[in-house]
């Protein structure tokens, strides 16, 4: 999702603590009343109180499902990330084969709409002419393994490499449900009006796509419905997305002879080789159950409609990348489910295309025009300070035993940090990127990927490896590596500023950090070792306390109303939300012991711990939509904004005291009630 030295014991506590002196300048309005409502009390409801002029007065842009300081952040780095590449796309001088070129030989093909208008469905003719030559089942698993190793996303089922969670050393080929279009399985089997509504918008979407490639009004209704039939059975063979979080339910290993036993139809040795796996003889699969299922419509199913399903999939993994009838058809059908009003310009979405597929060459050119050192190594003492502080915080803990005290700080040790950017750049040797062709570079682009994927197995785990792009604005904690990733991108305010107050980088990208601490500490990744092995480390009698806590959390967040009769769904939101309290809880700690934090000078009329809770508050300020809102629920495991805003602090001793909160207020509860963790 980053100090001056003090002396004197937080030295011997090996805290490495900022300085700041307000008086010293006239310190940016980083807290802005402007932006709040101070008409509301703050234990009535902070989220109002900290942001709610700001939400009035910043709706969500047409072209966007969702208006918020991540996006307002976002809008920046994709501004930033468009300069350099119409930049690069303008050099004509680039060398043949350097960064600024290919990044600028992509963009530019991506851009160039008038041979797409041209082009029309010609990319993908040749593919739908080879579907329809399929004679039987095993030419529609051969078109499966195609379509994936060339780059044309994966029909079916998932496949790919991924490290052994029981032995994390090792790569292994890895198979996982799949095979629908819709966000979630639940659109498929649940028959409330929102469902049926995003039903009937797929139908209009497929139809369209199949008319548009030469199909009459009749067959291409028939078309869809064949699809639609499919892909209800793979829904209804797939585990809920509360299954799939329990990661020793998706953990089951098997011999790859044994596992062809349980699919008659789908022999893995010679599916293996077919996706350019030698030398495995074990593969994980995260839904046994959902295979046998496959494995069943292979024979249950017409020749003809797998067909129909393979043609689908090649429109839809497309669409996006025709001429302007699918765009727009691809549009439409994301508006129903998410509200969006215009189409995102083509220049941002091209942008973050180029992002999404050539990052670490894009980011070189980012990380050396907007990535400064300077925050890189202020990020870097604010890790020490916030792990400094978890660990303070693990020690004084009254709920767990000290046997597990001591696995639980041998993990927090051994917690790699990764800022800003790769130690070492992908160069994507062997993608042909022109400047002709765009719709050739994409396919160039997947086949890449899937290559390098495949290239890991048999070789030793690369823990250099970042898992997102530079410019991303986020941040993630990994259980099998046992890390914690901050791309550059996220390094700007409100989550950090160079020149700000530790009030607020610690109520921002402090707390971030301490979010993705907390992560290798919540219901899910507590149940990693240290070296990023799933194995448990917890006595009994501490896994229970924790257990009542994480239950205690879920209640606490399931009693927030999204829209309408829709509430949060704590279990689904569990991880982010025990982050979001143990990472705040860690980032106060850690501001605690700098000047600032224990001194009790205002800015801007707001006390140091204030600062901290409204910085805090206003990274999470925005509007969304109510499609996407309700999307949100059922596919997103964070909680809404509005909810993360107050979901830590109500069970901060720190946040009551610092606006004297009182019983009778609506956000009161007894200290007995508030939920301590980490």
């Amino acid at each position: 999702m980053k100090i001056q030295h003090l002396k004197s014991y937080f030295a011997a506590l090996g805290i490495i603590a900022a300085s700041y002196s307000a008086s010293a300048q006239a310190p940016k309005k980083f807290i802005d009343p402007a932006n709040m409502d101070l008409s509301v009390k703050p234990g009535d409801d902070f989220y109002q109180y900290a942001s709610g002029t700001w939400v009035k007065n910043n709706p969500v842009p047409a072209k966007e499902t969702r208006w918020g300081s991540f996006n307002e952040l976002r809008d920046f780095n994709i501004n930033a990330v468009r300069s350099l590449v119409e930049e690069a796309a303008a050099d004509k001088s680039a060398p043949a084969g350097s960064v600024k070129r290919r990044v600028g030989d992509f963009y530019a093909a991506a851009m160039d709409s008038a041979t797409i208008e041209k082009l029309g469905y010609t990319p993908i003719k040749a593919d739908l002419a080879r579907i329809k030559k399929i004679k039987d089942v095993n030419g529609v698993i051969d078109e499966v393994v195609y379509m994936r190793t060339s780059g044309m996303g994966g029909p079916m089922f998932g496949f790919g490499v991924s490290q052994d969670r029981k032995n994390v050393d090792n790569y292994l080929p890895s198979l996982s449900q799949g095979g629908t279009t819709l966000p979630d399985r639940d659109y498929y089997l649940n028959d409330d009006a929102r469902s049926i509504k995003i039903r009937e918008a797929y139908m209009t979407y497929m139809t369209t796509l199949f008319g548009l490639t030469g199909s009459s009004p009749a067959e291409a209704k028939a078309k869809a419905e064949k699809v639609m039939a499919i892909e209800k059975q793979f829904a209804a063979a797939q585990m809920s997305r509360l299954e799939m979080r329990d990661p020793y339910k998706t953990y089951n290993k098997f011999a790859v002879a044994e596992f062809s036993k349980t699919t008659p139809k789908l022999n893995w040795a010679t599916l293996l080789t077919k996706f350019k796996v030698k030398g495995q003889d074990t593969v994980l699969v995260s839904s046994p159950k959902f295979f046998t299922a496959v494995d069943g419509m292979l024979t249950s199913v017409p020749l003809a409609d797998w067909k129909t399903y393979l043609e689908w999939n090649v429109l839809k993994s497309s669409a996006s990348s025709l001429s302007s009838p699918f765009v727009q058809a691809s549009f439409e059908f994301n508006k129903v489910q998410t509200g969006q009003r215009v189409q995102t310009p083509r220049w941002q979405r091209m942008s973050s295309l180029t992002d999404n597929n050539i990052g670490e060459l894009l980011g070189q050119l980012y990380v050396a025009k907007y990535f400064k050192p300077e925050a890189k190594a202020r990020m870097d003492e604010m890790i020490k300070n916030l792990r400094s502080a978890f660990e303070i915080r693990i020690k004084n803990l009254d709920w767990m035993s000290p046997e597990t005290k001591t696995k639980a700080l041998a993990k927090l040790h051994a917690f790699r940090p990764k800022v800003g950017y790769p130690e070492k750049w992908k160069n994507y040797d062997g993608m042909k990127i022109t400047r002709t062709t765009y719709f050739e570079n994409l396919k160039s682009a997947g086949e890449w990927r899937y290559n390098d994927m495949i290239d890991k197995l048999g070789k030793p785990v690369d823990r250099t490896l970042f898992g997102m792009t530079p410019p991303t604005v986020n941040a993630y904690y990994s259980p099998t590596m046992n890390e914690i990733v901050f791309p550059a991108g996220i390094l700007q305010f409100p989550f950090f500023a160079p020149d700000a107050d530790d009030a607020i980088n610690y109520g921002g990208i402090g707390a971030v950090i301490g979010h993705e601490m907390s992560h290798g500490f919540d219901d899910s990744g507590s149940q990693y070792d240290k070296d990023g092995n799933l194995r448990n480390w917890w006595t009994a009698e501490d896994r229970a306390k924790f257990e009542e806590k994480a239950k205690a959390l879920g209640e606490q967040f399931d009693a927030y109303t999204v829209l309408d009769t829709v509430h949060v769904i704590g279990k689904l939101t569990m991880g982010e939300n025990i982050g979001d309290l143990g990472g705040l809880n860690a980032a106060y700690t850690a501001f605690k012991m700098t000047k600032q934090g224990q001194s009790n000078e205002k800015i801007d009329g707001f006390t140091p711990d204030q600062r901290f809770f409204l910085s805090w508050a206003q990274v999470w300020r925005g509007n969304i939509l109510p499609e996407s809102a309700a999307q949100q629920i059922k596919t997103d495991p964070h909680s809404p904004g509005e909810f993360r805003t107050i979901g830590a602090p109500v069970n901060m001793d720190a946040w009551y005291e610092a606006f004297d909160v009182k019983p009778g207020e609506k956000l009161y509860k007894k200290p007995e009630d508030r939920i301590r963790m980490w």
